[in-house]
Parts: C-alpha cells; sequence; structure tokens
C-alpha cells in the first residue's frame, strides 16, 4: 500500500483553460452580433446565453476539482449504461435541427447527449484498463469487451447521424487501446474490419461524398464548401495583425453560424496569424501540461484518466483549426472552451477539473508541509480480471 497527499493544482492549467474561456466572450460577441441584433434584436443575446454557459463551465471546472478522481471510478459503468440509453431517447424525444437529432430539450435547455456518451465511454475504457492490466492483451478476455461498448456507442452517435463525433470517439479510443498497451495486431485487425462499414455509413449520404470529392478535388466553390470558403477569406482579411476586435466582415451574413464551429475564423480575421498562434500555443500548452500530469500520475486510472482528457481537448481543437484553414474536410466539431455552445463546454470543464483534480495525487506542486488524506489500493489484475466488464 502506497500512501498519498494532496498537493496543489496545477495553476498553470487551469490559468490557460481561463484565459481561453475569457477570450471566448469577446469572439463570440464579435462574431455573434450583428446576427443576434437581426434575429432578436440585441446584439448581445448570444453574448449574454455565452457568458451564462461560460459561468456554468466555470462552476462544472471546480467542482470536478475538487471530487477525488478516484470517486468516479466505481460509477463508470453505470454512466456509460446511462449515456447510451439517453442517446436512445434521443430518437424518440429528440429535436431534430439540419436534418439531425442530436439534442434532448427541457424547456429552454438543451442537452447533446454524444457529448456526455464520449467521456463516459473513455472513462469506463480507463476503468477496464485499470483493472485488467495485462489482460487487455488477450482478444476475447480483455478487448472484446471494450470493443463491443465502443461499437455500441459510435453506433447510437453515427445513426443520430453524427459522423463526425463518431469518427472522433473512434479515434479518442483507439488511443486509449493504444496507450493502454493492446497489441497492435489486435487493433490494426480490428480497424481492417470496421472500415467497410464507415465505407458504406459514409456512401449512404450524398452530401457526405460530395462533401469528400469537393475537398479531394480542391473544388472550393458552391453550395456545399460555401461556409469553408467565407471561413478561409476570413483568415485572409486578417493577415499578420488582423483588422481588429470588432471589425470582422465575414460575420455579416457571410459566414454562418460564425460563432460556432467556424468561430476560429473569425479569431483569424479580427486577431490575424498572431492570434490564432496565441490561441493555439494556449492549446499546446495544455496538452503538455496535461500529458505531464499523466507522466507523473501515481496509479494507472489517474494516468489513463488525464491521457484521454488531455487527448480529447487537444484532438477537437487540432480538428477545429484543421477544418476552418481547410486542411481537413468539413466537420460540425467545436473548439473546446471558444465556442459557442453548452454541452461541450460544460462536460470539458467538468473533465478538465478531473484533470486539475488528477494533478493533485503528483508531486509537480508539493505542499509545504504535505497532509496525508487516503490509502490507495493498487489495481488488481489477477486471474479473474477478465470477466470484468
Amino acid at each position: 500500500m502506497s500512501r498519498t497527499r494532496r498537493n496543489h493544482i496545477d495553476l498553470a492549467t487551469l490559468t490557460a483553460v481561463l484565459i481561453l474561456m475569457v477570450l471566448s466572450l469577446g469572439v463570440v460577441y464579435s462574431a455573434s452580433s450583428t446576427w443576434s441584433y437581426e434575429k432578436f434584436g440585441q446584439s448581445s443575446h448570444l453574448l449574454n446565453s455565452h457568458a451564462v454557459k461560460i459561468l456554468l463551465g466555470i462552476f462544472a471546472l471546480f467542482i470536478g476539482m475538487n471530487v477525488d478522481y478516484l470517486k468516479y471510478k466505481k460509477f463508470t459503468k453505470p454512466a456509460l449504461i446511462a449515456a447510451i440509453i439517453l442517446l436512445a431517447v434521443t430518437f424518440v424525444l429528440g429535436g431534430e435541427t439540419k436534418g439531425a437529432t442530436r439534442w434532448l430539450r427541457f424547456g429552454g435547455f438543451g442537452v447533446q447527449p454524444s457529448e456526455f456518451a464520449k467521456f463516459a465511454l473513455l472513462f469506463h475504457l480507463c476503468a477496464l484498463v485499470s483493472t485488467k492490466g495485462e489482460a487487455i492483451k488477450d482478444f476475447k478476455k480483455g478487448l472484446m469487451p471494450m470493443l463491443i461498448w465502443i461499437g455500441v456507442v459510435v453506433g447510437l452517435v453515427m445513426a443520430q447521424p453524427n459522423f463526425s463525433a463518431g469518427m472522433m470517439i473512434i479515434l479518442l479510443s483507439c488511443v486509449m487501446l493504444f496507450v493502454s498497451r493492446a497489441k497492435f495486431l489486435h487493433l490494426l485487425g480490428t480497424g481492417l474490419a470496421i472500415l467497410p462499414l464507415v465505407g458504406l455509413y459514409m456512401v449512404s449520404a450524398s452530401y457526405r461524398m460530395e462533401r469528400i470529392r469537393s475537398f479531394l478535388g480542391g473544388k472550393w466553390g458552391g453550395k456545399i464548401n460555401y461556409q469553408l470558403w467565407q471561413g478561409i477569406i476570413g483568415f485572409g482579411n486578417g493577415g499578420l495583425f488582423g483588422v481588429g476586435p470588432g471589425e470582422s466582415k465575414q460575420r455579416d451574413f457571410f459566414l454562418p453560424e460564425s460563432y460556432g464551429d467556424f468561430v476560429f475564423s473569425i479569431v483569424g480575421e479580427e486577431y490575424g496569424f498572431i492570434g490564432t498562434t496565441f490561441f493555439l500555443a494556449l492549446f499546446l500548452f495544455i496538452m503538455l501540461r496535461g500529458f505531464k500530469i499523466a507522466k507523473n500520475a501515481k496509479d494507472e486510472f489517474s494516468r489513463l484518466l488525464a491521457i484521454a482528457i488531455t487527448s480529447t481537448v487537444t484532438l477537437y481543437a487540432l480538428v477545429n483549426a484543421g477544418v476552418t484553414l481547410g486542411i481537413l474536410p468539413t466537420t460540425g466539431l467545436p473548439m473546446p472552451f471558444v465556442s459557442y455552445g453548452g454541452s461541450s463546454l460544460l462536460f470539458t470543464s467538468f473533465a478538465v477539473g478531473i484533470l486539475l483534480n488528477i494533478s493533485t495525487r503528483t508531486d509537480m506542486h508539493p505542499r509545504t508541509q504535505p497532509i496525508e488524506e487516503t490509502v490507495v489500493m493498487p489495481d488488481s489484475a489477477g486471474s479473474h480480471a477478465g470477466k470484468i466488464y
């Protein structure tokens, strides 16, 4: 048995996240003001809504930060089951937006179950791997139960349809299985097996194929790539230093929903290359700090949790930036802590709070007088580990 003490949180990571949240207020206001005034008669309508979500996100961040991460381990399976039920219920009671059923609405409040399901799945994978230990190298007892959980969640998400979110869940799950030391041949074989299914899903909707063809063919015009083209124009307008805060032209009905998935284009237009580099540098900093927390983690569960949370924030930021710059095909993924929206902000903030709680169990920021608190039992990886699902 090893005694642990609770030290200080990683203030550097907390500061970087709070900076992104505060900066998002100005960016979202600028990106949404014209549209808000046209629809609601008040330029600050979406800003007010976003400010409330930022406050709720900070609240969720501090809740995650102050609850011992070890307490979540026994609840990962019930949480994942609840997430699957919510995804299923969304088909019956969910609201349809732009041909997709992704939201559950309660009065004026809406939640996107796929965001909850994403973290519930990743957290349960972390719990399973930390419990199974070397059994993960056994395909039947170790890997197969995890693949079943992944398949159920991804299947329900893609059926909404939400291809981009489903693919991100697959990518993040593969990252976790890889760092968990699953056999590479098992992962490769699984990937090759599901590839035809992904292909069939792609061709099942003409707009998805048209989007891919336009991207690969370099055809930037037309309805399919209109939003992307307008976003790239925004980056071009910004140049090195940008046109200045609140001076965006693309937000004035040229770039649709510029406050959402394409908010990074407004950053590029108003703050230029310098501004976009600063935003990406903050995400790079969070990535480096997050992986350092994982490296210094005291047990396998916390190490995997730190990797899962850090990878999620980093990959979402990179994919969003890549899409708005035209490097990747257009998807509907938000930029963490920056894009307008509630579900992504709340769940990601809570997850980062857990990451900060993990940092208190490392020796990165020791207290002057260490306080012994709890006893952490080593993860069990015995002969019956393969029966835990």
